[in-house]
């Protein structure tokens, strides 16, 4: 029994050994065929979730561009600026305001205009003024008797001369970054905006010493247009409102405003329109409101718009002194106008822009470093004191001084359709003042200064701006620029956040020429601009309401408190980037 198992037990053997060999043999056929299907599910799966992914990467995309958009611009800058006889009061009679003033001998009194005979009588024979002044200078002695000795010695021909003297910067460097915003909230409302951080190589102080240039103040106008240092700024914050009906659309705007690099500065900057005041009367920044009408449909005049505007200058009751105070109220300073497109069909455009002024106050709130400070005493008598610490003033307004308007006529034409891609411009712009007071300023009311007024008087005063240019095409597309303008004596206007480390060119009583050459590398997108501006003033005070504006080759030492610029050469180059 057991043999007869063991034999159908070997019986068996060759039958498991086949098995055996097909089951080792048929597994690597079968586990190929199930890793091919694996894989291609495998692939499948990898398609489904990049076709996800594709899709959300668009929704998120679309997300956040529904919330807000971005543009990039950073421009690097190098200028190299010449000034040419630049006019300063002698050091002497600069430092004859910190010295003590002679009191009268026989009242023990302050020095009065009637004792100044007395005084040089005083003096031992060959003396000189400086040796006046060194004797008994202005620190202590009252406005009457300060005003009485300058009236004295212009009067005996003896006011001393302006020193003259030439100043170089061979070579200065910028970086200027500009975040610009834009979001879409519906059909009918907007947001726009832009952050800017301007500042100078190897400097992010932010405050400047000051020289007498609006440009050396930190002020809410130029926050962002002077260099400032490092510091990122608020240049601009708006919403726009659409309203109105489809025959006439209505724009209502709040924010800070933009009102910087207006027509036609567009040429120089290789870029579209950067603000909506026109740039020969009103390049500053500042904090308002709009309101638009299109009217293009109900008058058949192509690009026929009117818009309003209103913006505040200064604010009096917030930060000042007086703010607050039952005393002495400084009014706010405000300004308001309209913009009218007369015609503008893509080629030709006809504009006219109209401000007025109110309340137009002797400064504006702001920090400087002075080199000296003045102070009114209680008894009338003035005390001066050198900034030997460097200390960082606050200033502000002391007075409103008066009213003044702004108007400007601007004629842009692209004459592709006559002769060639040639852009030409011509803007025709005048200023009127009306003072109606002094500045109560120490400095400047020792001086008996008003708008455009000096020495007390106040009579209103007309002024005149032209303002024109030509941009030609050249080879591998570039552009080459000139322009020139040319301000009268009493030429005033609120340009002072214009593009420039010299001072603003279409402020200038004087004439100015610039010429540029911008060559695209990247098409608008990277470019380079190599530009030269020469400024030759007529008269003292470009851009500043203060003071009435003296002949440069006339002025003498006591128009000369600050350097006063004759001649300037300003040569740059610049890369831009902007995306």
């Amino acid at each position: 029994m057991k043999l007869f198992r063991f034999k159908n037990t070997l019986r068996l053997v060759p039958l498991v050994c086949f098995l055996i060999f097909i089951m080792f043999n048929m597994t690597p056929v079968f586990a190929s065929e199930d890793m091919a299907g694996l894989q291609e599910e495998i692939n499948a799966l990898n398609t489904k979730i990049n076709a996800l992914d594709n899709r959300l990467n668009k929704t998120e995309l679309h997300t956040a561009t529904d919330k807000i958009s971005l543009g990039l611009e950073l421009r690097t800058r190098v200028d190299s600026i010449h000034y040419e006889d630049m006019r300063i009061a002698p050091s002497w009679l600069m430092n004859g305001f910190f010295i003590d003033a002679m009191t009268n001998p026989i009242t023990g009194q302050a020095l009065t205009p009637e004792d100044i005979p007395m005084l040089m009588t005083m003096m031992p024979p060959g003396s000189t003024l400086q040796d006046m002044i060194a004797m008994s200078g202005f620190n202590g002695a009252t406005k009457d008797y300060i005003q009485g000795m300058m009236a004295f010695l212009s009067s005996m021909g003896m006011t001393p001369e302006a020193e003259k003297y030439n100043a170089d910067n061979d070579f200065m460097f910028t970086n200027r970054l500009r975040l610009e915003m834009k979001s879409k909230i519906s059909g009918n409302l907007s947001f726009g905006g832009r952050l800017s951080m301007y500042k100078v190589y190897g400097d992010s102080s932010g405050i400047k010493f000051n020289t007498g240039s609006f440009n050396d103040i930190y002020l809410d106008g130029n926050t962002t247009s002077v260099p400032h240092g490092d510091t990122v700024h608020v240049e601009r914050a708006y919403f726009n409102y659409k309203t109105g009906t489809d025959r006439v659309p209505v724009n209502v705007s709040f924010g800070r405003r933009p009102a910087t690099e207006g027509p036609p500065l567009e040429y120089k900057n290789y870029s579209m329109e950067g603000g909506s005041p026109m740039a020969p009367i009103i390049n500053w920044q500042f904090d308002g409101a709009s309101l638009s009408f299109g009217l293009e449909d109900v008058t058949g005049i192509p690009g026929a718009a009117f818009k309003l505007c209103y913006g505040v200058g200064f604010e009096s009751d917030w930060g000042n002194s007086y703010s607050l105070t039952d005393g002495r109220h400084i009014e706010d300073a405000t300004f308001g106008g309209f913009i009218a497109t007369l015609y503008d069909n893509e080629l030709t455009s006809v504009e006219l822009n109209y401000a007025h002024a109110w309340d137009i106050t002797d400064g504006f709130t702001g920090l400087m470093l002075m080199p000296f400070i003045p102070f009114e005493e209680a008894d009338g008598t003035y005390a001066f004191e050198m900034n030997k610490g460097g200390y960082i003033s606050r200033m502000q307004a002391t007075e409103n001084i008066g009213d003044f308007d702004l108007a400007t006529i601007l004629v842009r034409s692209n004459l592709s359709e006559l002769l060639a891609d040639i852009d030409v411009f011509l803007s025709l712009s005048m200023s009127h003042t009306k003072p109606d007071d002094l500045s109560k300023n120490p400095f400047y009311g020792l001086m008996g200064m008003g708008l455009l007024s000096s020495n007390g008087d106040m009579e209103e005063q007309d002024g005149y701006s032209i303002y024109t240019g030509a941009i030609f095409p050249m080879p591998f597309k570039a552009r080459l620029g000139v322009e020139y303008n040319k301000g009268s004596k009493y030429w005033i206007n609120m340009t002072g956040a214009e593009d420039s480390l010299v001072a603003s060119k279409l402020a200038a009583r004087g004439s100015v020429v610039e010429t540029y050459y911008i060559q695209p590398v990247v098409n608008k997108n990277f470019f380079l601009t190599l530009g030269g501006v020469f400024y030759d003033y007529d008269y003292t005070g470009s851009g500043n309401p203060l003071g009435a504006p003296v002949k440069i080759s006339d002025m003498k030492a006591f128009d000369a408190f600050f350097p006063v610029a004759d001649k300037v050469w300003n040569v740059y180059l610049s890369a831009t980037l902007r995306y």
